[in-house]
């Protein structure tokens, strides 16, 4: 088989077909650029760049925003206004929001609301009037320039930053002491009408970005089986990624979900959705279900593994200890990628020794092979 490019690995194992390597690839947002980051690209490691397809605009909604001080700490204070009222978020942004990439500060750590939008019952209308008057307009170019910036060293995606009902659970009402699940369970109605309301808005997207010229469409969904229970996963989420799909699948887009956290307990629903790619997925021992059997259980789905930043933090030794493992863990090593890391940065020892495992790993993947590896490591 002649030598693949970057891109090419990456979208023949999205696709369910054989690539010459395990495809390996870093994001954009996490990514440092310098020495040991070219050097890693020069012996294989790809990248992956998300910028929107859309501008999304909110009729008849002013949002404003100011400085203030909260609980003795510097906060930015979001305003949104609307004729039927106003709701109110704080946000706290480390050193170096929106001067590093992805909005992250110099600590890798995004901004975070220190008091949520959605505060009680009232609040709802006004979070109904905003996603009502939310209008998408199609915007290609930044796809379009990220695509002839990058060209064969990887893949540009498309995308979107929560399906609906999470939208509520980490964005506007959010999960911190049971917040969510309070609302949900006191005002069931309210957050429904928020639901559907949110869904609704979303249907001329799905629309624009299953035209958009990127290699893949991401539901950026932070998926927890937690937060996310089996209930909620069934009734919310695997309809709005179905809904989703079926516009993306029609004109030929390949469809990746976010699902970064513990997913054990909904692993019997995932063959229920649509999507063709489980994003993100991490591994024990941060997450709770092993590569080897996600692949079994998944049989027509792609699995983007993201590597766990809790083994980074014990140094170059285990991370290649974990990178072998995780290819033991494969299979054939069909159906999956590895990203370097999906939430966090990369340290350059890490990510050269992750590195000098993944380069190595032709496919498909036997034992015989990982044990050459290990050999050539030692």
């Amino acid at each position: 088989m002649a030598e693949m490019t970057r891109r090419e690995r990456i979208l023949a194992a999205s696709g369910k077909r054989r690539a010459d390597k395990l495809p390996f690839f870093h994001n954009w947002r996490h990514c440092q650029t310098g020495w040991a980051e070219r050097e890693c690209r020069n012996r294989g490691m790809g990248v992956s760049w998300a910028r929107p397809s859309y501008v999304a605009e909110m009729h008849g909604v002013e949002m404003t925003e100011t400085q203030a001080v909260s609980s003795g700490e510097q906060v930015i204070r979001r305003t949104y206004s609307t004729p039927l009222g106003s709701v109110t978020l704080e946000e706290k942004r480390e050193t170096g929001v929106e001067q590093w990439h992805g909005l992250r500060s110099w600590q890798d750590v995004t901004p975070w609301q220190t008091e949520r939008a959605i505060k009680g019952p009232d609040d709802y209308k006004v979070l109904k009037y905003m996603y009502e008057n939310l209008e998408f307009t199609a915007d290609y170019f930044p796809l379009e320039q990220a695509k002839e910036w990058l060209g064969e060293d990887g893949i540009v995606m498309d995308w979107v930053l929560h399906s609906p009902m999470q939208l509520l659970m980490i964005d506007w009402v959010g999960s911190e002491g049971g917040r969510f699940f309070i609302h949900h369970a006191r005002y069931p109605d309210l957050v429904e009408e928020a639901y559907r309301t949110i869904s609704k808005s979303y249907e001329p997207l799905w629309e624009i970005a299953a035209r958009s010229p990127a290699d893949v469409f991401l539901l950026a969904d932070n998926i927890d089986a937690v937060l996310v229970n089996p209930r909620l996963f069934q009734k919310y989420f695997i309809p709005e990624w179905n809904r989703c799909a079926e516009v993306m699948h029609k004109h030929g887009k390949l469809v990746a979900a976010h699902c970064d956290g513990r997913m054990a307990a909904i692993k019997d629903l995932i063959p229920q959705t649509s999507v063709d790619i489980i994003e993100a997925l991490h591994s024990p021992p941060m997450g709770d279900l092993p590569i080897g059997e996600a692949l079994s259980l998944w049989k027509d789905k792609v699995i983007w593994t993201g590597f766990p930043a809790s083994v980074y933090t014990m140094g170059a030794g285990a991370t290649k200890k974990h990178a072998l493992k995780l290819l033991r863990e494969a299979g054939s090593g069909e159906r999956l990628a590895v990203e370097m890391s999906t939430e966090n940065l990369v340290s350059d020892e890490n990510l050269l020794v992750l590195t000098s495992v993944l380069e190595k790993a032709e496919l498909p993947l036997t034992a015989e092979k990982v044990d050459e590896i290990e050999r050539l490591l030692a």
